[in-house]
């Protein structure tokens, strides 16, 4: 029942302010990544909506959250009772949609799609611009919705321009549409040069001894949790620190050792803290179907701490930095060497090529390329063809 759908307040913007709404799989306050990253760029410009997914909790009726997470970025949370169906769920969205456009004064209306499954309740509006930013291949991930490459493809016959999160996934997605363009992970340099400098230790990570090779991120099915457990195994006089949420997989499967050292997620604002007591940083992903597209935006932010950078071999990671010679490609017969000969390197060794690599990379440029390509597609959406009389 309308009754139900209760909007708090309206969303004050400046009049005539570009309105930009996000349609994202990921909580906001989740992992600090790249549509933090980008979105707060873009609030330079635009007023920005970050619409989450539903959360289901024990109410009588269905409401909105709202909270500002940075200037210009706030984020909008349905909260609708346990039990609710699929097809309510979205009439229930649809509207709240529809509210939050209806009461925010804009200029330009853009629709910014992380998720596909959006589409069940946005359809129907009529946005003066779509974007898709396809930062992975979400249907190869764990629990994936049935209906997500369905869902994907209508996205992409109705998506004015698309951006892919790295090279492989443009390469896979490029023969679906005519105006895509690939923008693997950037940097914010600054944020990460702070690990190079002196600094005090966190807490729970200052009795853990070194050497340390550590990781950082989303612990899920693309960590090869069997390649952490040998690693482990056969490097006791060696600690690996892993730091992030863990997702979808059973923590309890985690494997354990003395000198292995689960810290859970970490702010991003205290990233720096971790990496500058590190020795190696290393990127254990699993080789499967989840990763075969992915783009870490952890590899540049090692580099930018400063740290020696072992990985397994992602193809993105094998053909941009460790052709480059700023990362270390490793596998199960190998990994034991590959990390202690990084352990052995003196840090200054690649900073100068790491900083000539990165020098040209930061979530501006990115931010200031995709802009350009959406003024170009919106530009183009207005020109009137021209009929030629009969």
């Amino acid at each position: 029942m309308d009754a139900a759908i209760r909007i708090p307040a309206k969303i004050k913007t400046r009049k005539e302010q570009d309105l930009l709404i996000c349609f994202s799989h990921l909580r906001w306050n989740f992992v600090y990544q790249r549509p933090q990253h980008i979105l707060t760029h873009a609030s330079r410009e635009h007023q920005i909506v970050y619409f989450e997914e539903p959360v289901f909790e024990e109410c009588s009726h269905s409401s909105i959250r709202f909270c500002d997470a940075a200037p210009g970025i706030r984020v909008a949370t349905p909260l609708l009772p346990i039990g609710t169906s699929p097809a309510r769920a979205d009439a229930i969205q649809r509207r709240y949609l529809d509210r939050i456009i209806a009461s925010t004064p804009h200029a330009q209306l853009t629709a910014w799609y992380y998720t596909p499954m959006a589409l069940r309740f946005s359809a129907h509006v009529n946005f003066d611009v779509r974007v898709y930013d396809c930062m992975d291949e979400l249907a190869a991930f764990k629990n994936a919705p049935a209906q997500l490459a369905l869902l994907e493809r209508a996205l992409f016959e109705c998506a004015d321009v698309v951006f892919t999160g790295g090279l492989s996934l443009f390469e896979a997605k490029r023969c679906q549409h005519r105006a895509i363009y690939p923008f693997p992970s950037s940097i914010d340099v600054n944020h990460f040069h702070k690990a190079r400098a002196p600094g005090e230790e966190p807490a729970d990570q200052l009795t853990i001894p070194h050497p340390r090779v550590g990781f950082f991120g989303v612990i899920d099915e693309r960590l090869d949790i069997d390649l952490v457990a040998q690693a482990s195994s056969t490097m006791p006089d060696v600690h690996f620190v892993m730091l992030g949420p863990v997702v979808k997989i059973d923590p309890d499967i985690l494997p354990r050792a003395n000198n292995l050292h689960w810290l859970g997620s970490k702010a991003y604002k205290d990233l720096p803290d971790y990496l500058r007591h590190w020795d190696v940083g290393w990127m254990p992903f699993a080789l499967n179907e989840a990763t075969r597209f992915i783009s870490p935006t952890k590899t540049p932010e090692f580099l930018a701490a400063g740290l020696p950078v072992v990985s397994t071999a992602i193809v993105d990671v094998v053909r941009s930095y460790a052709a480059a010679g700023l990362v270390d490609i490793a596998d199960p017969e190998d990994i034991e060497a590959k990390l202690r000969s990084a352990l052995a390197q003196p840090r200054e060794m690649r900073l100068p090529a790491v900083d000539a690599y990165l020098a040209n990379m930061s979530w501006q440029r990115t931010w200031d390329a995709m802009a350009a390509h959406i003024k170009k597609a919106s530009a183009s959406k207005k020109v009137v063809p021209f009929r030629r009389s009969a």
